[in-house]
């Protein structure tokens, strides 16, 4: 169909072109191979054909080398003559250099815009994984959670995460009574992970303002959907901080969105780059609730793309639901690679006049086995393709271009400064406060002003109606304000959907 993403050409002329069906892109994809073989070019030449369709995209650039995308190529660049050269073998037709809009973000706050989220937003399945908890700590973290939704309580940041484990732990036998057993020790063993989570840069990521989706779906003036490229290589140092975003981004998108079917073309397409590490020592509930959303998330028009070395990095599961496949040379050094690339030719549709096997052990740099999907859905042959060259510039920007794009974005300012409004740590530090004042103290705060102790408005007066009213409203803002709603939402399933 027209707009189609063509992704390089195939058969044993590399005449063929090779196309990623918009229509098919929700249904997911893998680009695999070994280091050095292209899989980040083939990330790049697809993000430009997503945006040049319209569709926004959301990217992990965990080397740096991704940011070109914001330039145009050069004929200056040293590898122009071979771009041109492919692009005719490939019949590319009108091959020519161009950037494309882009929002760079950064948890940091260096490289782009600060993304931010919020401790409820996060939710306790996926903090005990970033926390590295066990079961008996996941529960009473758990626990917490629900006291602050029960207690309207909003968890923003570190602060008041902790706050709230320490009033939990000391009341941990009157919540006992309500919640079940409080394990003082398991709250001690909690607020110290948190101190290693602070020590690895992990407080960075919470606070206010935190991320508005509709922020990642933004297109440009000219209809082409914007790239937002997340800065990951200070990230990658903590490597489950960086999966816990990525799960974290995923799951939002899936509670947030709505069902929309199979559309024309996606509304977002999301790349998960060393995509490995969503899974890596992930207890099973984890997994069980990741392919899940995978597997949901296509009606809401979202295409998820999985960058790893080798298919075996990812559950069979979530392998099952990739119908578009790029597969870049695997190497078979062991019997235990042998086996992993024999594995990786049985996932594809058969070619007769192609060996998979010996073909995903012989292809070259920039080139790929790939099977895209066909108008039916079905997976297509396995075809040996020659990837199109890149158009926009191959390697990272200059920090000096970087910092224009990001001065110019339409974000510019909206996340730059963070606030610090009264949430869980200042509102269980008033109510500290206040139990520990003495009756005279807490009675004369309590009437402070013009209004005297004898001459106050009984609690049944209009006074008393138009404060109840008050924090009525008040409580009613808070619970329907964005930190409000994800407190009580909850995130990979829903910690409390019931409301």
């Amino acid at each position: 169909m027209p707009g189609d993403i063509i992704l390089g050409g195939a058969g044993t002329d590399h005449a063929d072109p090779q196309m990623l069906r918009l229509d098919k892109a929700n249904r997911h994809g893998l680009i695999a191979g070994a280091t050095g073989t292209g899989k980040t070019v083939t990330l790049q030449i697809l993000a430009e054909g997503f945006s040049a369709a319209g569709v926004p995209v959301l990217l992990a650039d965990v080397k740096g080398d991704l940011s070109g995308l914001g330039a145009a190529g050069s004929p200056a660049f040293r590898l122009h003559d071979a771009f041109v050269a492919r692009a005719a073998r490939i019949c590319l037709g009108d091959y020519r250099y161009r950037a494309f809009p882009v929002t760079f973000w950064d948890v940091f706050g260096r490289q782009g815009h600060p993304l931010r989220t919020t401790v409820a937003e996060l939710g306790p399945l996926l903090l005990s994984r970033l926390l590295e908890l066990n079961e008996v700590q996941e529960g009473v973290l758990t626990l917490a959670f629900r006291v602050a939704d029960d207690e309207a309580l909003p968890v923003v940041d570190l602060e008041d995460l902790r706050a709230l484990l320490s009033w939990v732990g000391a009341r941990a036998e009157t919540l006992s009574l309500r919640y079940g057993h409080v394990s003082t020790a398991s709250v001690g063993a909690i607020q110290r992970r948190l101190l290693v989570l602070e020590s690895q840069g992990g407080a960075h990521l919470f606070g206010e303002p935190a991320l508005q989706l509709s922020d990642l779906l933004l297109t440009a003036p000219d209809g082409r959907g914007r790239i937002n490229i997340l800065a990951a290589e200070a990230l990658m140092t903590a490597p489950r901080v960086y999966a816990t975003l990525l799960l974290f981004l995923l799951s939002e998108l899936f509670e947030t969105l709505p069902e929309i079917g199979d559309p024309e073309k996606p509304q977002l397409v999301m790349f998960f780059d060393e995509a490995h590490l969503l899974f890596d020592d992930a207890p099973k509930a984890l997994v069980d609730r990741i392919e899940q959303v995978a597997r949901l998330i296509r009606s809401k028009g979202v295409g998820v793309y999985f960058v790893t070395q080798s298919p075996d990095d990812l559950p069979e599961d979530v392998l099952g639901q990739l119908g578009n496949r790029v597969q870049h040379a695997l190497r078979a050094f062991t019997e235990r690679d042998r086996r992993a690339l024999a594995r990786a030719a049985e996932t594809y549709r058969d070619n007769p006049g192609l060996d998979i096997a010996t073909a995903i052990r012989e292809v070259g740099t920039g080139e790929a086995i790939t099977s895209m999907l066909d108008a039916k859905g079905a997976p297509g042959p396995a075809q040996r393709t020659l990837i199109r060259p890149p158009v926009s510039q191959l390697g990272p920007l200059d920090p000096e271009a970087r910092a224009a794009l990001i001065a110019a974005s339409p974000l510019a300012g909206r996340y730059d400064t963070p606030l610090d409004r009264d949430s869980a740590a200042e509102m269980l530090a008033a109510r500290t406060e206040e139990i520990a004042a003495p009756p005279e103290a807490s009675s004369a705060r309590r009437y402070s002003g013009p209004h005297s102790p004898a001459r106050s408005v009984p609690r049944d007066g209009p006074r008393a109606e138009s404060l109840g009213a008050a924090l009525g409203q008040a409580l009613i803002d808070e619970l329907s304000g964005p930190t409000g709603r994800r407190l009580v939402r909850g995130l990979l399933g829903g910690l409390f959907r019931r409301r």
